[in-house]
């Protein structure tokens, strides 16, 4: 039972690794975008009592009755120097079973000069994609991650920068049920520094979803990155 634990808690620490590839994999898939822009969030549900069986979803633990699984969804934004724009919103609350919505338009003149602006700003064009938040030694579960990622045109050449927030449960007893019932929660993040850096970025890209919520349609999957715990 211990190298069950041991190795259920290698797997979930795993996940980490797997949404930051994920989400370099995204930006690359489209070298003629002046931006693409990625916020995903996935959070760790636990069921418990759920019925296993061959296509349940999820992370079991050492214990029997308890499914961890993390339901997660990502706002995805490609722009393109001629200012059309691809917005994709996709919600996955069932491993596999994604619900996805998209809308296409064209940014003005003037807004597409402020994107540029933004773009084109000195402490932007210095953004690096830090190293990620070291995790507590611990550590028996990620709660909750969030990424933000971003690929900009720099006349042929790729900008990649990303962030990641995580929430994780430390501390706890030895078991598993001692672990979900007494660990506590610690925060890591290691975009704080660059918020003032990016914050009218945010904002921008939290209007245009604003602007487009009406117009999104149910589409295919093309953007946004899934997030995969396999």
């Amino acid at each position: 039972m211990h190298g069950r634990r041991c190795y259920d808690k290698e797997i979930k620490l795993l996940t980490l690794i797997g949404m930051l590839l994920l989400a370099q994999i995204a930006l690359g898939q489209d070298s003629t975008a002046l931006l693409r822009l990625q916020q995903s969030r996935a959070s760790l549900d636990i069921e418990s009592n759920a019925k296993h069986g061959q296509g349940m979803s999820g992370i079991t633990t050492g214990n029997p009755g308890d499914v961890w699984s993390y339901p997660n969804s990502s706002a995805c934004l490609v722009v393109y120097n001629d200012g059309k724009y691809v917005l994709e919103k996709r919600d996955e609350l069932t491993m596999g079973r994604p619900k996805v919505k998209s809308a296409e338009g064209v940014l003005g003149a003037d807004e597409l000069l402020q994107l540029k602006a933004m773009l084109d700003t000195e402490e932007v064009k210095k953004l690096v994609t830090p190293k990620a938040p070291d995790l507590p030694a611990d550590t028996h579960a990620i709660r909750e991650i969030q990424t933000l990622a971003l690929q900009i045109d720099r006349e042929g050449t790729e900008q990649r920068f990303s962030t990641l927030q995580e929430r994780v449960m430390t501390g706890g007893g030895n078991s598993t049920t001692a672990q979900i019932s007494t660990g506590l929660d610690t925060f890591l993040d290691n975009g704080g520094p660059y918020k003032k850096t990016l914050n009218p970025l945010i904002k921008w890209f939290e209007g245009l979803q604003k602007k487009n919520k009406s117009a999104l349609k149910e589409s295919k999957p093309r953007y946004c990155a899934p997030v995969n715990v396999s």
